[in-house]
């Protein structure tokens, strides 16, 4: 078994203490996420804290305000959620963040058993859907033989309605529970999926939609009123996330041309006669309502930011998170009638305000959009500039940077590093053609624009070559490997977590849902077009390599697999490439605030050495 050079892991990034407490105090501050609650039992509520040191699911009983803690592993539990009658959380059981287990249910109150599997009969996998009735549970699984959904009919053994080897899931169920909406991708494409509807009572089909080759629909709900057949779907037939609503019964469709520019997702209002409307745009969020009768819009008073996820009680009371870059988040509820104000508070220190961000849109000649958005932000005490600044190169690639608290922007910052988050193309929020852009080429393209958003920062006198770093995890991680390799003289280190870096190992080693995605991305798989992926893959341009690298990697990763890492600093350490490795127990990031801290601080200590900063 080879060894490698192990990071070295600073005890405090700063001699002073006010900035040492300040940026670790950003990360462990107690938060909250958007509380979900019981369909027939409002109520109750589940939301998911960092309260405890580690991120695990937490009960809330609105009627006395009453919270519990639900699970407590080592590793923290993320995915959950709430029978229909409020009496049982269900949540998800995989082994120290592998992302493959099954679904747990336990009672919502105080108990003294042990959680038991949710719905016996069902295999073990990767999580695709659960939708919780009164009468009904349909629940999938994907596994490498592809993806299962199951029905359960009033407490009896569950039966498979769905089975495929392409990817897909299960997408939602109407308020009666007579039908199941599923995602699928059996045209071979689980980038732009299909749907299909069916009938709870026999598993037969009422209705699809595909709109064909290169455009996605999703699926956002049914209507909440029982014997309503209209579901909200999300089209990209104008080249953007649009829209419709879609009469499943009659197979009629309504799409919804809200004039407004960016990208609109949705949320149903109550009695099924409005929507809610989040609406992206150069990355940031406003919300509206929307009367589907008479087409008005109205704008909901929301601050400048980034809504993280919004949704409407039974009230009609608005619930939704909320942040800036310089603003810590919030989760607020705005009621039918009255003044926006804070729901749920976790208790306990807030975290400390940090920068804001300034956008910046640097002209590109190649398309097909007319220019790269950037959110730059400078450290409060600033020197003169050229400063140290790094590119924080986000995942996905399909996400994007927003004008949001990170806690690990502000530690950057803090450090006295500009950050530069790049909205390159992959990136979503800016139409389906910058998003699909990266297709047949993923990696190159998207450094392409890396790089010209490197060179105004050099040409505008914000940094320098030799005060460059690179840095992101997952896809961003992937992408760091493969500038230090293809723009070997643009950077003076790279920190690259959880990373692809070689690409036919990880392909190999990956979950299933990840190959069906790699495989509508590339084009193919491995040996189908090994030049595509050879071309594409950090571990070919190994040799090329000349900054420092820092990697770290959980061992329990489904998604970007260890072995594959391990392949590279084999390659890494052969050439001579100065190189750190920080691996640790858990799987794709940890829920642990502890390790979190000791992560952030070993990247920005690293980083700091190969500026000259240490």
């Amino acid at each position: 078994m080879s060894t490698y050079p192990s990071a070295e892991i600073p005890e405090s990034l700063f001699a002073d203490p006010d900035k040492e407490e300040r940026w670790r105090a950003r990360f462990s501050a107690p938060r909250v996420s958007l509380p979900d609650w019981a369909r027939d039992a409002p109520e109750r509520s589940l939301y998911v804290s960092n309260v405890s040191g580690t991120w695990e699911l937490y009960a809330w009983n609105r009627a006395d305000d009453s919270h519990r803690q639900v699970t407590d592993r080592p590793n923290g539990t993320f995915h959950g959620t709430l029978s229909a009658d409020g009496e049982h959380v269900w949540w998800f059981d995989d082994t120290d963040g592998d992302e493959f287990g099954v679904w747990r249910s336990e009672p919502f109150d105080k108990h003294d058993t042990a959680p038991r599997e949710g719905l016996p009969g069902t295999h073990a996998g990767y999580p695709a859907g659960l939708e919780l009735g009164s009468s009904v549970i349909a629940l999938g699984m994907s596994t490498d033989d592809g993806v299962t959904v199951w029905i359960s009919r009033d407490g009896a053994e569950p039966e498979v309605i769905y089975q495929h080897e392409q990817d897909g899931g299960l997408s939602g169920m109407s308020w009666d529970e007579s039908l199941l909406v599923l995602s699928h991708s059996e045209h071979g494409d689980s980038r732009h999926p299909a749907l299909r509807v069916l009938r709870c009572s026999d598993g037969s089909r009422l209705a699809e939609k595909w709109d064909g080759s290169g455009l996605g629909l999703a699926a956002l709900d049914f209507a909440p009123v029982s014997g309503d057949t209209r579901l909200l779907v999300s089209h990209e037939r104008r080249g953007r996330e649009e829209l419709l609503i879609w009469d499943v019964a009659t197979d009629t469709e309504t799409e919804l041309d809200l004039g407004l520019p960016g990208e609109v997702s949705a949320d149903w209002y109550s009695d099924g006669s409005a929507l809610l409307i989040a609406h992206t745009h150069q990355a940031r969020t406003t919300l509206y309502r929307y009367e589907i009768a008479t087409g008005s819009l109205t704008q909901l008073p929301t601050s400048k930011g980034t809504v993280g996820a919004a949704s409407v009680r039974p009230d009609g009371a608005v619930e939704y998170t909320w942040s800036s870059a310089a603003v810590p988040g919030r989760v607020r509820v705005l009621p039918p009638e009255g003044e926006d104000g804070v729901l749920l508070t976790p208790g306990g220190i807030r975290a400390p305000e940090s920068q804001p961000v300034e956008d910046v849109f640097v002209p590109v000649p190649y398309g097909p959009n007319d220019t790269v958005h950037a959110l730059v932000a400078r450290p409060e005490e600033a020197g003169s500039e050229p400063l140290p600044t790094v590119f924080s190169l986000h995942g996905g690639p399909h996400a994007a940077d927003e004008d949001r608290f990170s806690s690990y922007r502000a530690a950057w910052l803090e450090a006295g590093f500009a950050v530069v988050e790049v909205n390159y193309r992959g990136s979503t929020g800016y139409g389906s053609a910058w998003r699909d852009a990266i297709e047949g080429r993923p990696g190159l393209t998207e450094l392409e624009d890396v790089a010209r958003v490197q060179d105004w920062a050099v040409e505008a006198g914000l940094t320098t070559p030799e005060l460059s770093v690179v840095a992101g995890a997952s896809w961003g991680g992937y992408l760091t490997l493969l500038a230090l390799g293809t723009q070997p003289d643009r950077w003076a280190c790279g920190v690259a977590g959880v990373p692809v870096a070689d690409y036919v190992s990880a392909f190999a080693d990956e979950m299933e849902p990840l190959r069906a995605y790699d495989r509508a991305l590339f084009g193919g798989a491995p040996e189908e077009i090994p030049e595509v992926y050879r071309e594409c893959s950090p571990i070919t341009y190994v040799e090329r390599v000349r900054a420092p690298v820092l990697v770290l990697a959980g061992d329990n990763d489904p998604r970007c697999p260890i072995q594959q890492v391990l392949n590279y600093l084999d390659q890494l350490g052969e050439r001579g490439v100065p190189f750190e490795f920080y691996r640790y127990d858990a799987g794709h990031g940890s829920l642990v605030i502890a390790e979190t801290l000791k992560q952030v601080a070993t990247e920005i200590h690293f980083a700091r050495r190969a500026v000259g900063q240490v």
